[in-house]
């Protein structure tokens, strides 16, 4: 076997299924072999959507997602895709092509530092040197990637590693005939010795057998004080954060201990949809007001971030339990009373099990509740305001009835992805990926990519900005060559409305904001998809029921919204 074979069986060890790429000489050997062995090779336009759908594989399956690239400029067009993954703590593997080892630094085509680039933006980076450290090493990378806190990890691959020795023989020329001069002879010795030890052992490689990570766990000392204290408190909020979804296979436990706590619960990022759309625990809106009423606040994988003001949204009165598996996150901005280091999902589902289940919290979920049917009202009212095309409020809300209980969302925008994550409801657990802490846009296809193909049997939807389809709408191109149907919405207003909306009030000026109302519909029937116009707000039920009719029939599709502008977030901008 050469070094492709070697790199895909371990990939076939591990359980990876699918391979995202998009093709180089550099890296080959590594496709071939891993549709030689049933890995599934996707290639995709752009290098940044191979990492993007990888992540999505891990968020959704738990196995790390694996994307191989070419060298150069292959590897350094992910890097966005690399930080998003690192900062969502989400387990990838990235392949990287290199140059040959005996030109590395000599001025080879797409020959940069690939590892001065990428070892401090992921978890763990290696060069391999020689054929034998294939396996090793990218075992090694698999078990960092998914231990403690997850993250993306980077193995380079010299492209002399991975094709057979013969072929390597005759590039280094050391299967000519002898160098006429001294120092032409001298150069093939060195060559000969070179291609000798990058291949010796190459045969003793061992695949291990696919490993079990095991999550952190929690300190019994830690489940017993804070079940004590739950037991005295009146008013308490868990908060539930992505990290507590990490082993994906555990979802339906984790949401059964919530259930079993009857905490008053707001969910958040991979969290959402984990109790379904309709749970009397289950909080929605005006979650900084709960906070501050709050007399315990359970944090479960969410960091004290800008997304809670830094820890200012809790009292320093209230008694503040955070479960992490981050030492960094469990104390960031705000010490706990009670720091938990354990994987967060574990953690509730060992409380779940201290505790009885009770309704002592009843008073206090109605309140809560009461709170959010207000909230609800006000929604309903805003989305019934005239606007300009469509209210997109009202186009939000005629998306929730419309999607299936079978669907899964891909969040890709701003200000209309934004006024969706209040107004749009994930049907279940694991049903909606969105970039995370970063705020990246263009994560769109690769998500719905890696959805797909994890769940066939589900209705991807992806909800666009008619800023962030920018960046991903080749991807088309993709979706139809890979049968891949997925069904998008453009929230098209002709602008970047979350940056304009502040910008414009603040400093007088529109500028870098303004966008057009394209025809985004007929660049997806370029590729080969199936476009649809949606200007009229009589229209949208009638339009999303044709649009599902040509996803199930196989088509990617996507619907171009033109949508009004509302005041529904203003004063929303995040710093």
């Amino acid at each position: 076997m050469h070094g492709g074979d070697l790199i895909a069986e371990v990939l076939k060890a591990q359980g990876v299924q699918f391979l995202f790429t998009l093709c180089g000489g550099h890296i080959s050997p590594i496709l071939v072999a891993c549709k030689q062995r049933g890995i599934r090779v996707i290639d995709v336009r752009h290098e940044v959507t191979a990492v993007f759908a990888a992540d999505a594989v891990a968020r959704l399956t738990g196995i790390p997602g694996v994307a191989a690239v070419t060298a150069g400029p292959g590897v350094t067009n992910t890097m966005t895709a690399v930080k998003n993954a690192q900062l969502a703590q989400s387990p990838v593997v990235l392949l990287g092509g290199a140059t040959a080892t005996a030109l590395k630094g000599r001025g080879a085509l797409q020959d940069i530092d690939q590892m001065a680039l990428f070892k401090p933006q992921v978890k763990w980076a290696k060069s391999v040197r020689r054929v034998r450290g294939l396996v090793p090493v990218l075992e090694q990378a698999f078990k960092i990637a998914k231990c403690d806190v997850p993250g993306p990890v980077f193995v380079e691959c010299p492209v002399d590693l991975l094709y057979d020795e013969s072929v390597v023989r005759e590039w280094y020329g050391v299967k000519s005939q002898s160098g006429r001069t001294l120092s032409e002879r001298a150069l093939k010795l060195y060559l000969n010795r070179h291609v000798n030890q990058l291949f010796a052992g190459a045969d003793t490689a061992q695949i291990s057998s696919r490993f079990n990570i095991a999550p952190p766990f929690p300190n019994t000392a830690n489940i017993r004080q804070a079940a004590e204290k739950l037991q005295r408190v009146e008013r308490p909020v868990l908060l539930v954060g992505s990290q507590t979804l990490l082993e994906a296979q555990e979802a339906q436990r984790v949401a059964a201990a919530i259930e079993h706590l009857g905490i008053p619960v707001y969910l958040s990022g991979m969290a959402r949809g984990l109790l379904g759309r309709q749970h009397s625990a289950l909080m929605r809106h005006k979650r900084r007001e709960a906070l501050k009423e709050a007399d315990c606040v359970i944090l479960a994988g969410v960091p004290c971030d800008f997304r809670l003001d830094y820890g200012r949204h809790i009292r320093r009165s209230t008694y503040l339990i955070s479960a992490n598996r981050s030492r960094v996150d469990l104390k960031k901005n705000r010490r706990p009373n009670l720091a938990v280091l354990s994987d967060p999902g574990l953690f509730l589902r060992q409380l779940a099990e201290t505790l009885s289940q009770n309704n002592r919290w009843h008073n206090w979920r109605e309140q809560l509740r009461q709170r959010d049917n207000e909230r609800e009202k006000e929604i309903l009212q805003q989305a019934a305001e005239p606007a300009e095309f469509l209210n997109p409020i009202h186009l939000c809300l005629e998306i929730e009835k419309a999607i299936p209980p079978n669907s899964l969302i891909v969040a890709d925008g701003g200000d209309f992805v934004a006024t969706a994550s209040y107004t749009v409801s994930p049907p279940g657990p694991l049903t909606w990926l969105d970039p995370g802490v970063f705020g990246t846009l263009g994560v769109g296809a690769g998500f719905a990519l890696g959805a797909k193909l994890c769940r066939p049997e589900s209705e991807v939807w992806i909800l666009f900005g008619d800023g962030s389809v920018g960046y991903s709408l080749s991807e088309f191109d993709t979706f139809v060559r890979h049968q891949i149907p997925v069904l998008a919405i453009v929230g098209n207003d002709a602008c970047w409305t979350q940056i304009a909306r502040e910008q414009i009030e603040m400093l007088k000026d529109d500028v870098g904001t303004v966008l057009r109302h394209t025809d985004y519909h007929v660049v997806a029937e370029g590729f080969g998809g199936k476009g649809f116009l949606l200007k009229d707000s009589n229209q949208i039920c009638a339009i999303l029921q044709q649009a599902r009719k040509a996803v199930l029939a196989g088509q990617p599709v996507l619907v171009n919204a033109h949508i009004g502008k509302t005041a529904f977030r203003k004063g929303s901008i995040s710093m």
